[in-house]
């Protein structure tokens, strides 16, 4: 093989990979029909495939939802406002939020006048959750997403990710995976709720 085919079965290749890669973490068509343009450019993608491609960063509005909780109750990100949110996005099966929800649960009985701490789960039968919360006494509100509708406009890719909204609803932080005491303190201490 000569050095001319050899390049180009190498490009192909890495081309490949590179798509390959893309649709792994979750691409999709609209993320290719407006690559490069900055969440607050002209061009519109809130129509391609039923959500805008972003995914909520710093300094960004939090993407509205209204979702039912376990109780019944309606909740909605501008319901929330006026209080520091953490949007813990979570799954039954998820190993790594079980063992993160006591100390969310902790959160929520010690700073619930300044944190609202809201759990928000996968697309799964509400007697599951319920039987979760039960059996880790969980007392923050639970909201169900059918469909994972909330999760995909958050662009949620693993478990748990945490996303905390300061009191006007704008995102300041996102955490992904499990947080240790110490950075759960830390967030809560850069906006306000937990003081020195």
């Amino acid at each position: 093989m000569n050095r001319q085919a050899f390049l180009l079965l190498l490009s192909g290749l890495l081309i490949g990979i590179a798509i390959g890669i893309a649709f792994f973490f979750g691409f999709n068509r609209g993320d290719f029909l407006a690559i490069g343009a900055p969440p607050d450019s002209s061009v519109d993608n809130s129509d391609l495939l039923g959500t805008s491609i972003y995914a909520p960063e710093k300094g960004s509005l939090a993407p509205e939802f209204e979702l039912e909780s376990l109780s019944g109750d309606l909740v909605s990100t501008s319901s929330l406002k006026g209080k520091v949110v953490l949007l813990n996005f979570w799954a039954t099966w998820c190993g790594p939020c079980r063992v993160e929800m006591p100390a969310l649960q902790t959160r929520h009985e010690q700073f619930g006048d300044k944190l609202a701490v809201i759990a928000i789960d996968f697309d799964e039968p509400k007697d599951a959750v319920q039987a979760f919360a039960n059996e880790l006494g969980l007392t923050f509100p639970m909201l169900l997403d059918p469909g994972g509708e909330v999760q995909n406009v958050y662009r949620v890719r693993g478990y748990p990710t945490s996303v905390f909204l300061d009191e006007t609803g704008v995102v300041q932080i996102v955490h992904i995976g499990i947080m240790a005491d110490d950075q759960l303190d830390a967030y809560l201490q850069e906006l306000g709720v937990l003081s020195d």
